[in-house]
């Protein structure tokens, strides 16, 4: 088979083959170049595993509460491994069903290390360094993804000092934890060791912990996970950490304030930096700025043929913008003139309970862009819905120009916040009007009433408020 392609996708993760399905579609011949498994890191040690597992931890939660619905028992007892065995399964199989579309759409899959040679040809490389192929297209696009960022000087050892993949993966449940980040990543984890016995602290350089949401959003679930018995250490700094055989020791200062923390283990969830290294970058031109490779709105980097997406144009690091990305990339080497990424109108998730989900601008970040706002809010405590199943934690915030009714963001903490979002993503999208979504009819009883109150809040007041 010839080694000539009309389309080259360095990686196989959600950004990869999202543009190599689109491709293929627009009739491109294409090839992807995957060291590991299709799928990357979001099916199989990131997005896809940590939900399996979170909803283990929202089954637990369910019994340990389970006297509140009528049902008692003294006999509850959890398999971890059979826990931990079912996320691989899970994730397995999402991996094979990315094979499967590979096949479907009769895109070439390489096994091997891909690296630029020059701007149209992409060596592939086995585990020892060796050359094993030698792949040519006038469009390449680079979705080498990205791995867990550790503090400098730590390193994780897989047994004290923890990355994300590793936490995934421990054979038995940790007596206590310190998390090291309080992102998205390291608040799902915080919930699910909690929910089934670990003790958890909680430390975060910045002011408030998901410092990316809306600071009303954060302080509510902080209140929320030290009511359940968390310790939180926001704008507190790690100055160091040091393991023996049993436990962990870790100096945080907050301020002037120093202490020593001591557990089992330590996760750190500082966030995600692209894999920029040793694939070429250098021998093709390709220009990179603070880590990140550097692309515009369709996302061509410097070089013509050379395309970026993905962890490696830096953030937002999330599995759902390199698909779109992708899409976009595709479409412009297709010809079909897409509108380009427009980055102010993506959702942000965190799958903790009550979960997170935002869109658009914060109360803050409005403010300080100048607009002229109006704001409704509908706390969960007045849906009977929420009621009936139980999940009365949380609030929708909505931000309005007050003008024109036009959303600017929308902010959800709750049950099914991450499924609700969806309604403020489209509604963004057509520029829908306060209006609009208030006059839309949302059925009786469900937690989306709630958007509607909500939007009702800001401009003419909620009914069951």
């Amino acid at each position: 088979m010839s080694n000539n392609y009309d389309l080259i996708v360095l990686g196989g993760g959600p950004g990869g083959y999202v543009a190599a399905i689109r491709g293929a579609r627009h009739g491109l011949k294409v090839a992807v170049v995957e060291k590991s498994r299709l799928g990357g890191v979001c099916l199989n040690w990131g997005c896809i595993p940590t939900k399996a597992l979170l909803k283990n931890a929202e089954h637990m939660q369910f019994l340990q509460e389970a006297g509140q619905w009528g049902f008692s028992f003294d006999n509850l007892k959890f398999d971890f491994a059979k826990i931990i065995n079912r996320s691989r399964q899970v994730a397995d199989t999402s991996s094979k069903g990315v094979s499967y579309l590979m096949k479907q759409h009769q895109i070439k899959v390489v096994k091997g290390r891909g690296k630029l040679t020059d701007r149209s040809t992409v060596a592939v490389l086995n585990d020892a360094g060796e050359q094993t192929d030698n792949l040519t297209a006038p469009h390449i696009i680079i979705a080498t993804g990205g791995r867990a960022r550790m503090l400098p000087g730590i390193n994780a050892d897989g047994k004290r000092i923890l990355t994300s993949s590793d936490a995934l993966i421990l054979k038995k449940i940790p007596r206590s934890m310190v998390i090291i980040g309080a992102g998205a990543i390291g608040m799902e984890f915080a919930y699910f060791y909690h929910t089934f016995g670990t003790e958890i602290t909680i430390v975060e350089m910045l002011p408030s912990i998901l410092p990316n949401e809306d600071e009303e959003i954060s302080h509510a679930l902080r209140r929320i996970y030290e009511k359940a018995g968390m310790q939180i250490l926001t704008g507190t700094k790690v100055e160091s950490i040091q393991t023996d055989k049993t436990k962990v020791k870790i100096e945080v200062a907050t301020g002037s304030d120093k202490k020593q923390l001591k557990a089992e283990t330590c996760l750190v969830a500082v966030g995600v930096q692209g894999n920029i290294e040793d694939i070429g970058l250098e021998a093709a031109g390709v220009r990179t700025k603070a880590g990140a490779i550097i692309v515009d709105k369709f996302m061509h980097t410097n070089i013509p043929g050379i395309y970026a997406i993905g962890d490696v144009v830096g953030a937002p690091w999330l599995a759902h913008i390199a698909s779109h990305e992708g899409i976009v990339c595709a479409d412009q080497i297709a010809g079909r003139k897409p509108a380009g990424m427009d980055y102010s109108s993506f959702p942000g998730c965190t799958y903790c309970q009550p979960q997170v989900a935002s869109i658009g601008l914060t109360e803050k970040q409005a403010r300080e862009g100048g607009h002229d706002i109006k704001i409704g809010k509908f706390p969960f405590t007045a849906s009977g819905k929420a009621r009936a199943i139980g999940h009365k934690h949380g609030f929708v915030k909505v931000i309005f120009d007050a003008r024109y009714g036009k959303v600017l963001g929308a902010h959800i903490l709750g049950s099914e916040a991450t499924e609700m979002i969806a309604e403020f993503g489209l509604a963004k999208t057509l520029e829908s009007t306060n209006e609009e979504i208030a006059h839309t009819i949302h059925a009786h009883p469900t937690l989306s009433e709630a958007m509607m109150e909500a939007t009702l809040d800001a401009f003419e007041g909620a009914i069951h408020i």
